[in-house]
């Protein structure tokens, strides 16, 4: 891994994977839901949208004809903290994938008629989202985790404040946010020393300098919030304190989140949907932001089904907040998670995604062998620190669903006592 600097200060990271013939490239920005207001949430997934929809040079479809042309991919996607254009295509290819890339992040025309024509595709996208509630239960275990915080906004936006964008608006935001301290450029493949000189002619003139926006830390919120739904199932979430994305004990989460429901093997997968046939979707994760972290647990079931997930689920933590991990749990869960670090940097895609995310929120990276010598060191004492930790607030827990029956008796504190007395 290779990183410098542009003339203008723009950061670039690069690996270079000789033996392979393509070439993952990508921008990325710090902006997403987080860094908006009530006022223009949805702006920063809007603008990913208006990107696509014509420069200077191209139109809509003569973006897409440029990839399909050379048998590339071409996308991008907006999260809570950052956003990513990105091309995957053929080592050759290369300066095509950054000329195209590069008018559409300077030069996009942004139009109100062709806004409003993408206006309306993100509303449909909204109405698909809300048709499918194992989506909707997710930012609704969101808004119960972190309440009026920027956290909780919906990527997507809402109806009404897409409906009062315009032009100005988008541009204005990206004149505040798309800025070179903001801004990274990462790429991983079948690159040479040519690669320099085609980002500084292509990036070099980038000159809109800004400073970091300021985040607010979020507090976790102990609370439960429903959604009624006419569904055949009901989707619940139950979340307790994660770890920040530069938490050194990161490497004892995944191992945690492994063994609790990140697999097949996991107790929950294994308890609820092989043992008792209860769920179909059973299964948990942790997600990681800039100065803080969410475990969650995610279930799909039955009405009539929901309080004994409930009770199995409450089981399994209860059983893990009082004896933790086993050591058996424990050395296998790091042979699966080097296996699956290994493997997952196998394409150059996903090289590229490493890069990129870890220059714009950490400013640091590892390298495999200091990534398996920390999945390693982690110890029993580093899991039970983390179980400490989780087990610090009484769980938030989401559902949509047709009726709150049983989560609104749940007892939320009772690992916390569990864990106290341990």
């Amino acid at each position: 891994m290779e990183k410098i600097k542009l003339s203008n200060g723009l950061r670039v990271v690069m690996e270079k994977i000789p033996n392979c013939r393509s070439v993952s490239f990508g921008i990325w920005v710090k902006t997403g839901s987080r860094y908006e207001n009530l006022e223009n949430n949805g702006v920063s997934h809007f603008i990913e949208h208006m990107l696509f929809k014509g420069t200077e040079r191209f139109n809509a479809k003569e973006i897409a004809e440029q990839f399909d042309a050379i048998g590339g991919n071409v996308n991008a996607f907006t999260s809570k903290e950052y956003t990513c254009y990105y091309a995957k295509v053929l080592d050759e290819h290369l300066p095509i994938a950054v000329d195209v890339l590069a008018d559409m992040f300077f030069r996009s025309n942004i139009d109100d008629l062709e806004l409003s024509k993408e206006k309306n595709v993100i509303l449909e996208e909204i109405s698909m989202y809300e048709d499918t509630p194992d989506d909707i239960v997710h930012d609704l275990m969101a808004k119960a985790v972190y309440g009026e915080h920027p956290l909780a906004y919906p990527i997507l936006g809402t109806r009404e404040l897409l409906e009062n964008m315009n032009s100005k608006h988008l541009r204005a935001y990206m004149g505040e946010h798309y800025t070179i301290e903001n801004t990274v450029i990462s790429v991983a493949g079948n690159i040479d020393e040519r690669l320099v000189e085609l980002l500084e002619r292509h990036f070099g003139d980038f000159q809109n300098h800004g400073s970091e926006s300021e985040i607010v830390v979020p507090e976790f919120q102990s609370s439960v919030l429903f959604h009624k739904k006419k569904t055949e199932q009901n989707h619940i979430c139950m979340s307790f304190p994660g770890c920040a994305i530069d938490d050194e004990r990161q490497y004892a989460m995944v191992l945690l989140n492994n063994a609790i429901g990140g697999g097949m093997s996991s107790r929950l997968f294994q308890e609820i949907r092989e043992k008792h046939g209860l769920a179909y979707a059973v299964y948990s994760y942790h997600s990681s932001h800039a100065d803080n972290g969410l475990f969650t647990i995610y279930a799909g079931t039955a009405p009539k089904q929901t309080k004994q997930v409930m009770d199995l689920t409450k089981e399994v933590l209860f059983d893990l907040a009082t004896k933790g991990l086993s050591e058996d749990e424990l050395r296998k869960g790091k042979e699966q998670l080097k296996g699956s670090l290994i493997l997952s940097l196998e394409g150059t895609g996903s090289r590229m995604n490493r890069l990129g995310k870890n220059e714009l929120m950490l400013g640091r990276h590892y390298s495999l062998d200091e990534m398996i010598a920390n999945i390693e060191k982690v110890s029993m004492n580093d899991v039970e620190s983390l179980l400490d930790h989780m087990f610090s607030e009484p769980t938030s827990i989401a559902m949509v669903g047709a009726t709150d029956k049983t989560i609104s008796s749940v007892r939320r504190d009772d690992f916390v006592t569990l864990r106290a007395n341990k």
